[in-house]
């Protein structure tokens, strides 16, 4: 063996992971998940796939809501409006109103467990499933449209575990160090 490959170090004790995927494996990760159920082969009458990228979005405001800024809802909003076909700027809205929310109880209350999490996370589901349902088809009465989205809510409720679970396994890539 020559020398140089006996010298060679790995990171060491309090090197930071790098920086590039730091930030980059939750954008992509919010990205990718918002694109993904327009790559699924399924053809439905009733909206019953979850929203893939808020759940993810929010997973990564309840579980890290350090690494973001607050009006980080605007782009990744914008991202899932393009790829989900909802009018321009509902996603914008409503996930930023989202990261304001998930902002303000990670201020007020001093000892959250995931209950907590969960709880937020299904009220603000609900919410804007329902508000982004209403934006795209406004001239449809309240109650056949919330009858037509609520299966797509205890879905993206009940998914809210594993797509946490999900989260922490690409945040403990992300802080890997080297």
């Amino acid at each position: 063996m020559s020398p140089r490959t006996l010298n060679q170090r790995g990171p060491d004790i309090g090197d930071p992971p790098p920086a590039w995927r730091r930030i980059s494996i939750p954008l992509i990760a919010v990205i990718f998940a918002s694109a993904l159920p327009t790559m699924l082969p399924l053809i439905a009458n009733s909206p019953v796939v979850p929203p893939m990228g808020l759940l993810l979005f929010l997973c990564w405001q309840l579980l890290r809501t350090d690494i973001w800024p607050i009006w980080i809802g605007l782009p990744l909003g914008l991202m899932d409006d393009l790829f989900s076909g909802a009018p321009i700027g509902s996603a914008v809205f409503l996930w930023t109103f989202a990261s304001f929310v998930v902002h303000y109880f990670a201020e007020r209350l001093i000892w959250r467990a995931f209950w907590h999490d969960w709880l937020i996370a299904a009220v603000l589901i609900a919410f804007i499933q329902t508000i982004s349902a209403k934006l795209s088809h406004s001239h449809a009465p309240w109650g056949h449209m919330l009858q037509l989205v609520a299966p797509q809510i205890i879905i993206s409720s009940l998914l809210f575990p594993i797509f946490m679970r999900l989260t922490a396994m690409l945040d403990k890539f992300r802080l890997k160090r080297g």
